[in-house]
């Protein structure tokens, strides 16, 4: 077990216990304290998860508690895996409130509106700081359930103000099941969103570490619902795409689209559009929405550990040295930085700024949903706490 001290009305704690009961113990003698506000935790998909929710659910019987499982953790100690992490929230610093989406397939603004002004109301009642200036959203999404775009959409209409960022839960790689936590158990093609409101300052951000080349592709037929990739260019997907990046055809695998991403453009922005698999008729399944019609750019990424430094260098000059920083990471660039054998300096980087949380099957800032970045949030310090 790894924990961190009380720092600014959070503690975190993580368990390498294979056990459930075991890494949940170990949780809950680390969080429990009387101003215990509420916990987020995000674990390996290995645990079994009935006997996890029961003993999470025994362990913060009076708090909420919000999770997904990952593929990879961020602990205090950096990149972890097969383990469970969690941040205990004062509720003399922070006011949080959960609420689970059930049914991803069928939400829409009409049902957007109602659950952001159900959590901003119950954040008001005991807020610390007005809401719509002082606090922000958290997002966990089932990471297979294909409905992100629509589901962050219609969110962020309804935040209006309140900036978000979040998550697509994993499962250690497995593309098989992933599952997000809410009212003591987990859950499948759902969704929670938590609102934090809190009296420290903060800093949502997002950045990637990929630039444009001048290689563009059309896609010319494509299943928006599947997220499949047909043609592009008027050819088989697989081929053109291979033939772009210089391997064969039975050469594509995830390593590949790691250092090979393609991307959409909007706003003088490029958004990630990673690929998941090949399939066997030569088409793409990609982890964002893809359609008819769009211009993929060919992306080639410039050093990871450069470009992280540089962001958490920017959030600390802006904030000051952040108390906590609540980091979803795509599991894309975690396999590029094992690629190359730089995950220890890119776990050293993360335990300097006190960086805890996991990796995505996608990410999320602000409504969009996007791959291969670290989006998160940075809280910073205030001069004093009452203890």
């Amino acid at each position: 077990m790894t924990t961190s001290l009380a720092n600014h009305g959070t503690v975190v704690v993580a368990s390498r216990s294979a056990n459930a009961e075991q890494a949940v113990q170990a949780l809950a003698e680390g969080l429990s304290h009387a101003d215990l506000g509420g916990v987020i935790f995000f674990c390996s998909a290995e645990y079994d998860l009935d006997r996890l929710s029961a003993a999470l659910d025994r362990a913060f019987p009076t708090v909420p508690v919000s999770g997904c499982t990952t593929a990879g953790e961020i602990t205090p100690e950096g990149y972890d895996r097969g383990s469970i992490v969690a941040i205990g929230f004062d509720h003399r610093v922070f006011a949080m409130e959960a609420s689970l989406v059930d049914d991803l397939d069928r939400f829409a603004l009409s049902d957007a509106q109602p659950l952001v002004d159900d959590l901003t109301e119950r954040c008001r009642r005991r807020a610390l700081a007005p809401v719509n200036e002082h606090s922000f959203a958290l997002t966990l999404l089932d990471g297979l359930s294909s409905r992100e775009e629509q589901v962050l959409a219609t969110l962020d209409a309804a935040l209006g103000r309140i900036p978000s960022f979040g998550g697509s839960a994993g499962d250690d790689n497995h593309l098989a099941h992933t599952h997000v936590y809410a009212n003591g158990r987990f859950h499948s093609r759902a969704a929670v969103v938590v609102m934090i409101n809190t009296c420290l300052p903060f800093e949502v951000f997002s950045t990637h570490h990929l630039l444009p080349l001048a290689h563009k592709l059309v896609v010319t037929e494509a299943d928006r619902d599947r997220r499949r990739v047909v043609e592009l260019n008027g050819l088989p997907a697989a081929s053109v795409y291979a033939d772009l990046v210089g391997v064969p055809l039975d050469a594509l695998v995830p390593e590949v689209f790691a250092r090979h991403p393609l991307a959409v453009q909007l706003g003088g922005q490029h958004f990630v559009r990673s690929i998941q698999r090949v399939n066997d008729d030569g088409s793409l399944n990609f982890y964002c929405a893809v359609e008819n019609g769009i211009v993929l750019t060919a992306m080639q990424p410039a050093p990871l550990l450069d470009d992280l430094n540089r962001m958490l260098d920017g959030v600390t000059a802006r904030l000051g040295p952040p108390s906590l920083m609540i980091g979803c990471d795509c599991f894309l660039r975690r396999m590029e930085l094992e690629a190359v054998d730089h995950l220890e300096q890119a776990s050293a980087l993360l335990r300097r700024s006190r960086v805890i949380g996991f990796n995505t099957y996608g990410e999320q800032h602000h409504g969009m949903h996007v791959n291969q970045t670290f989006t998160g949030v940075a809280l910073g310090t205030l001069p004093t706490l009452d203890e």
